[in-house]
């Protein structure tokens, strides 16, 4: 990350996994460790399903139905796969989205 977005606060996901309207989003974040003060870098990775509401206007849930199940397990997997093999780098100016289904 450069410094500007650490100042601003902007953390854009470093990576996207998406079969259907189910999708795992990799992010890239900073923290400082308490007791020597050195800035780490490390990814935590969310969830979500999109979905249409009344007004045919696209949404984002957390929640899945069981039919997404498999969908949420084949994305975590990509994920998982993804962040034990890339190495983390301290800039993540664009983000790629990857389908897997």
């Amino acid at each position: 990350m450069t410094q500007e977005k650490q100042i601003s606060g902007e953390n854009q996901p470093e990576k996207k996994f998406r079969a259907g309207a189910v999708s795992a989003t990799v992010w890239l974040n900073q923290g400082q460790n308490k007791k020597t003060g050195e800035i780490n870098n490390y990814r935590t990775i969310s969830i979500q399903r999109g979905y249409k509401d009344k007004n045919d206007q696209w949404q984002n849930t957390n929640s899945l139905r069981i039919n997404d199940l498999p969908r949420a397990a084949l994305v975590l997997k990509q994920a998982y796969e993804y962040t034990v093999t890339t190495p983390v780098q301290s800039d993540s100016s664009s983000v790629s989205e990857e389908p897997v289904m």
